[in-house]
């Protein structure tokens, strides 16, 4: 079970990755009316348009989670998750939006945008992390697609960033692949078509004694 509050500190972190140049082929956040509109649409930071010093806090945090998405163990993850929301500074406290009522919100004590970023995308991956949700946490399996997903499929089951684009490139791929082999049948996944989530392993269950 995945929370609102903790989706939507995934949903944050899911679209700050995807702003990185090596995911959508240029940098998204390169100046400070970018991050601006970045930090409006998800309802971080106040009113104050961010500064150049801001933009560099939050490109050095995404630089961070990057990091953590990227370790090789579970236990190595937690460590810089653990670091990025100690160097933020949280503050747990109570704030209302409308659709959702009241939600718990991890304040910064700064209160800069690097701050409060890595406050609500810490604690969100904190969440998963304790629930065993980890492998939610996605990116397409497209080929030559980078994009990051959370996956909220009942069955985990779902392997593109959007159906309507990547997955129905790919079908259709399929397809004219089978008419051109004259295969009426299933054909294999293009290569590197194969469910990729991020390389951070899974303890092994225990066995039974």
């Amino acid at each position: 079970m995945i929370t609102h509050d903790v989706q939507r500190g995934l949903d944050v972190l899911v679209g700050l990755l995807n702003t990185a140049p090596d995911v959508c082929g240029r940098e998204e956040l390169a100046d400070p009316a970018a991050l601006h509109g970045f930090l409006v649409r998800h309802g971080i930071g106040g009113a104050k348009p961010p500064a150049g010093s801001d933009l560099a806090g939050v490109l050095r945090v995404r630089s961070g989670f990057r990091e953590v998405l990227g370790a090789g163990s579970v236990r190595a993850a937690v460590e810089l998750v653990n670091a990025l929301i100690l160097r933020a500074g949280t503050t747990p406290g109570l704030a209302h939006r409308d659709g959702p009522g009241w939600q718990v919100r991890h304040y910064a004590a700064g209160g800069a945008p690097a701050d409060d970023l890595a406050a609500e995308m810490g604690m969100a991956l904190a969440a998963v992390i304790v629930a065993g949700e980890w492998e939610r946490l996605r990116r397409c399996a497209a080929p030559g697609c980078a994009r990051h997903f959370l996956d909220l499929s009942r069955n985990r089951s779902r392997r593109y960033c959007d159906f309507r684009t990547c997955g129905n490139r790919l079908h259709v791929a399929a397809y004219r692949n089978r008419r051109r082999t004259g295969s009426g049948g299933m054909t294999a996944a293009p290569a590197g078509g194969a469910e990729t989530g991020f390389p951070v392993p899974v303890p092994p269950a225990r066995r039974s004694s």
